[in-house]
This record gives structure tokens, C-alpha cells and sequence, in this order.
């Protein structure tokens, strides 16, 4: 169902059409794994009776990734233990605010991958979320239950967090459409930080109109005055099909990079996933060290590794970070003065088979996700089928949220 298929229904009939899509879209195992929290169906109900009327999002229900806040629902951001070191939260987070001044219903929170340290959509405490279409394949964290949710039609929208790919690769795996915004920004300061170097809020849609009204809803869109300059970055390392689909997908609107900016770009990315882990590793003990070896056995094992590497970062590795990024911003911004659109892969693979929740597929997905998260650009993520019927993804990097290449790409889609 689109936007303007829910806003066709009553408040009650949308209320108990959330309810069955629950129930029948999901099995009771991934109805656990997905959802953190749902609003019950009376107050739902209400909460559609209560959207204002002639509002963007009037009436489209949504749900959050579960280190947004909601007042009044504890904030599990994917732990057992969270809401015991951290207060119930009063107030809601900015942009759920956001959603219900614009209209969107909240109806209810989603899991996601353990304190969002992972792409993988693993969680021990509540369950691994499942692709909805391939079982025994991932919908990609950390973004996991939001993804899972939108692909399987219980909304239209759904929140989502990207520090290191966390709405792209969900997006790609799933074949979704998204949109990353940028770090520290007002929608994402008050969520569960990661890395707040590189955390940034967002959200999927199931198609493209839907993901440009919600833009135009919460960010506003801009009409460009000429054909946007951009190029496809062939990027190493993805599984052949892959390779083909997007070349494909991209030559459809763009052309491929001139040599002499493939080699700039390529060298400048390289080393992109040894910062990226670096700074995350070091911003998130941050967070964390004031409880975590309190909680230690509260933790997975995956999440409680990553966690204290952060005991082996060196100065010279940090030094090593600080270059990188100064030298990778520099590029970036040269580049955008050329260029107003830049397109990679969104993933090396389609999604995920458990067999394949190892660090070289990690450190793969970081190869094309990285450079993006180091320069702290929005990204609008487009689905792209494989002959398999799975999906990748494209990113389409621009250089500020309000940048008229977004309206021009999801209006060509649509």
C-alpha cells in the first residue's frame, strides 16, 4: 500500500489494517525480531482520528528504529538492558516530532542490530531479522527491523539510522528506496549515538514517490535549473552480477567516470574502512564505558568485540584517521565542484546468507559505504534488480540534502 492508499482508509480501518499486516506479513518469530513496540489498536485508532488534516503525511503510518525516542516507551536500541542506565525518555526525538507535525502516524518501534554496531541484522536477544521475501537471507542492519517492515508491507515508511551504511544496505538488500541525511544534525543528536562523528538519521520507502514526498514533507526538495553533472565510480570488489546491474542502472542516467577522476577518487577512497573503524571504535566506547564493564555479559559477543577494540586504537592509528578524513573531506569537496552527483554500488552482494556474517563481507560493504560516512553526505539509495530476483542498490551521493539532483532522481524514477 502507497501513502495515498492508507490515507484513503478511516482511522479504524487503517488502524486494523496495521494490525492484520502484522499478523499476516510476518511469522510469529520475525513479528519478535522486527518489533520492539506497537501501539495498540485503540490508540492507534486515535492517533489517525488525531493527524491533521491536509497535513504532507496525513494519516501514513510509520514506525522507528528503536534508538529514536518515543515518550513514554523505553529505548532498547537493540540491548536487554538499556532503559537501566539510561532514563525513560520524556519527549520524543526531534524527528518523530517532526513526523507527527507533518501528519505521519507513529505506530510503533522497530529492533535493529545490537546498539547499531553491525550491517548484518544479526540480534541474539530478540531474534535475527529475515529478509521477508528470501528467507535464511538478511535484511541488512542496523536498520534491520525497519527494512524487514517496509519490504514486507506492514508500512509504507519507517525511521532508520545510517553511521556506516544502516539505510543503504537494508535499502539494497531489500529493494527499497532511501534517503541518509547527514551527522549531527537535530534529527539524529538525541537518538542512541554510535559514532557521532558519523551518525545519521533516515528513512525507507517501498518507491520513490513515497520517499520524495516524505522528503519534500521534512526537508523540502529544489527544482534544478539545468541537467545535473554527475558519473558512475565502478568500485572494486563486488560479485559479478552485481557489477553488471549497476553499470546498467547507472548508465541509464549518467555516464561513467573520466579516468583521470576514477583514479583520484579510487586512491582517495582507499584505507576508507581502517578510519571508519578507527573513529567508530573510539566514539563508541565513549558512550558506553560508563556502564560496559558493568554489563559486559548483557552484550553479544560480536557487538562486546567490536566495543573494546577500541582498547587497542593506537595515537599512530588515530593520527592515521585524522589525515585520511582531512585528505578524504579535501576530495570530496573538489570534486562537488565539478560534480553534482557522484553514484557507487550500495552492496557487494545481494543480501546476505547467514554464511556469509563474516568481516571480509563486512570490510566489503565498508569499501563502498565509508567514503560517503567519512565526508558526512546525504545519500538518496535506489533499488536495482539482479537477474536472481534479489536486489543491490545504487548510492546517489550528493553534496546537501536540499540539493536539486534528489528531486531530479526521484522524479525520474517515479
Amino acid at each position: 500500500m502507497t501513502f495515498r492508499d492508507w490515507q484513503t482508509l478511516s482511522p479504524a480501518a487503517a488502524a486494523r489494517e496495521f494490525r492484520r499486516r502484522v499478523e499476516t506479513g510476518l511469522p510469529a518469530a520475525q513479528q519478535r525480531a522486527v518489533l520492539a513496540y506497537v501501539v495498540p489498536e485503540r490508540e492507534l485508532e486515535a492517533a489517525f482520528m488525531a493527524a491533521p488534516a491536509g497535513a504532507p503525511l496525513a494519516r501514513v503510518p510509520y514506525l522507528a528504529k528503536d534508538l529514536f525516542d518515543v515518550a513514554g516507551v523505553p529505548t532498547l536500541a537493540g540491548s536487554t538492558f538499556l532503559p537501566e542506565v539510561r532514563p525513560q525518555p520524556a519527549r520524543s526525538s526531534a524527528i518523530v516530532s517532526a513526523l507527527g507535525q507533518a501528519g505521519a502516524v507513529l505506530a510503533g518501534k522497530t529492533h535493529m542490530h545490537e546498539f547499531a554496531y553491525g550491517i548484518t541484522g544479526e540480534n541474539p536477544h530478540y531474534g535475527d531479522c529475515e529478509h521477508p521475501l528470501f528467507p535464511g537471507r538478511t535484511t541488512g542492519g542496523s536498520s534491520s527491523g525497519s527494512a524487514a517492515a517496509v519490504a514486507a508491507g506492514i508500512v509504507p515508511l519507517a525511521l532508520g539510522s545510517d553511521t556506516g551504511g544502516s539505510v543503504r544496505v537494508p535499502a539494497a538488500f531489500c529493494g527499497l528506496y532511501g534517503f541518509r541525511l547527514t551527522p549531527r544534525d537535530a534529527w539524529i543528536s538525541d537518538a542512541v549515538p554510535l559514532s557521532t562523528s558519523y551518525d545519521t538519521a533516515g528513512w525507507f520507502t517501498a518507491n520513490a514517490a513515497d520517499l520524495r514526498t516524505t522528503i519534500q514533507a521534512l526537508v523540502g526538495l529544489t527544482q534544478p535549473d539545468r541537467a545535473p553533472r554527475g558519473c558512475y565510480l565502478e568500485m572494486p570488489g563486488l560479485d559479478a552480477d552485481v557489477a553488471a546491474a549497476c553499470r546498467a542502472a547507472a548508465l541509464a542516467f549518467t555516464s561513467l567516470a573520466e579516468p583521470a577522476v576514477r583514479d583520484r577518487l579510487l586512491q582517495g577512497f582507499n584505507r576508507s574502512a581502517d578510519t571508519y573503524n578507527t573513529v567508530v571504535s573510539v566514539e563508541a566506547w565513549e558512550y558506553h564505558r560508563a556502564w560496559a564493564d558493568r554489563y559486559r555479559e548483557r552484550y553479544s559477543p560480536g557487538v562486546w568485540q567490536r566495543l573494546v577494540r577500541a582498547h587497542s586504537v593506537t595515537p599512530e592509528m588515530r593520527s592515521a584517521a585524522a589525515t585520511h578524513t582531512a585528505a578524504l573531506h579535501a576530495l570530496w569537496s573538489e570534486y562537488f565542484q565539478s560534480h553534482d552527483f557522484l553514484v557507487l554500488a550500495a552492496s557487494p552482494t545481494p543480501a546476505f546468507t547467514r554464511d556469509q556474517f563474516t568481516l571480509e563481507h563486512r570490510l566489503r560493504v565498508l569499501g563502498l559505504t565509508a567514503p560517503v560516512s567519512i565526508g558526512g553526505l546525504p545519500v538518496v539509495t535506489l533499488p536495482v534488480s539482479l537477474p536472481s530476483g534479489l536486489t543491490t542498490g545504487l548510492q546517489i551521493v550528493v553534496p546537501h540534502v536540499t540539493s536539486p539532483v534528489v528531486n531530479w532522481i526521484l522524479s525520474r524514477e517515479a
